[in-house]
């Protein structure tokens, strides 16, 4: 198992536009084998930077969805969207394998 964390700096003045993204990518994840464990907003603190976590059953799972997603419709929408409202300055993207009990 494998969790992509995102590390995002936003335009704080486009929140909505970035909510609106960010719902588009959940079920995008999840249609592609994953599982979305949400984006995160800013709410105290920092005004301009969000998160978001998901995982994958392995890195060569997440290697096919990224593949994927650049030919997916759906997918293409969404970086068209963010492209189009620049809602997004820059992400920084991270890996992690959990450790349980």
């Amino acid at each position: 198992m494998i969790t992509c964390y995102l590390n995002y700096v936003i335009d704080p003045y486009k929140l909505a536009e970035f909510e609106r993204y960010a719902r588009m990518w959940i079920p995008l994840v999840n249609k592609f084998g994953g599982t979305h464990n949400g984006y995160f907003l800013p709410s105290e603190g920092a005004n301009n930077i969000a998160l978001a976590l998901f995982t994958f059953p392995s890195l060569a799972s997440y290697e096919a969805y990224r593949a994927q997603s650049l030919e997916d419709a759906e997918c293409l929408a969404a970086f068209k969207y963010a492209e189009e409202t620049r809602c997004i300055v820059s992400y920084q993207r991270s890996f992690f394998r959990p450790v349980f009990e």
